[in-house]
């Protein structure tokens, strides 16, 4: 039977873009990087732009409804709020990103340090850096530490677009490395998640095409339908307020016959 994972491994999670602005006068999310797993966007509303560097500069593009980008590990990204933007995230490697793939554009002294690193992306009450974590903290207390990890974030990406500008990559080579040394020791439990969930889905997916070219349909009737539903409340991501899917524990849809 295939693996009951969303489709090739990956997540979905609807994004409102964060409003107010930052220090340097733009509306829009925390900038910050995947060390493992790609990110798409699929723009459903209002318009925007989305501000990446990497080692081959910066760059901006803009997004509006119907607008679909993506972007590889390693691309930090920025979203930047003209007016309503709306996303659906699609993420690869589901479990990943929420395990602490992403890794947030702190300045070097905080970068260098996990200690400092892992106080700084917290939110109140325990919620993972990450963003995806439970937490009951008053939305008073959430909305003006995620509106402090952004600007410190912020901080850092224009120092290491400043440095990229004027041809000078090391800043942006030394962000890698720290990322990498305060990711490294969750990639045990990384693995874990995605062999059994990405890895496993692709070795059924060589079983089928094995067996249909053998003339052996047996998997289609193992055929199910499955659902996750969107998460009751909006919670505190690095890019804005999330609604979530749970696509690692689907269910099974309520049961209609037809017409009703």
């Amino acid at each position: 039977m295939m693996p009951a994972v969303f489709p090739g491994g990956t997540s979905v999670t609807r994004l409102s873009v964060y409003t107010g602005a930052c220090a340097d006068g733009l509306e829009g999310g925390t900038p910050h990087l995947h060390t493992a797993s790609t990110e798409g966007y699929v723009v459903i509303g209002g318009h925007g732009a989305l501000q990446t560097l990497d080692t081959h500069g910066f760059r901006e593009t803009e997004l509006a409804a119907g607008s679909t980008v993506w972007f590889t590990p390693g691309t930090i990204h920025r979203a930047v709020n003209r007016g309503g933007l709306q996303v659906v995230v699609v993420m690869a490697n589901a479990g990943l990103p929420e395990a602490g793939d992403a890794v947030m554009t702190f300045p070097p002294e905080i970068m260098a340090d996990p200690g400092r690193y892992r106080a700084a992306a917290s939110l109140p009450d325990g919620e993972r850096p990450d963003g995806e974590g439970p937490g009951s903290a008053g939305e008073e207390a959430m909305e003006a530490a995620a509106m402090r990890r952004r600007e410190l974030a912020v901080q850092g990406f224009r120092a290491l677009a400043g440095s990229a500008a004027a041809g000078d990559l090391g800043p942006l080579h030394r962000f890698y490395d720290h990322a990498v040394a305060l990711v490294r020791p969750r990639v045990a439990a990384w693995r874990e998640t995605f062999e059994r969930t990405v890895a496993e889905q692709t070795r059924q997916t060589a079983a089928v095409l094995d067996a249909l070219a053998r003339g052996d349909g047996a998997h289609l009737r193992e055929s199910e339908l499955l659902e996750s539903p969107q998460s009751a409340q909006s919670r505190w991501g690095m890019c804005g307020r999330l609604r979530t899917h749970d696509v690692l524990d689907p269910v099974e849809p309520d049961q209609q016959g037809p017409g009703q």
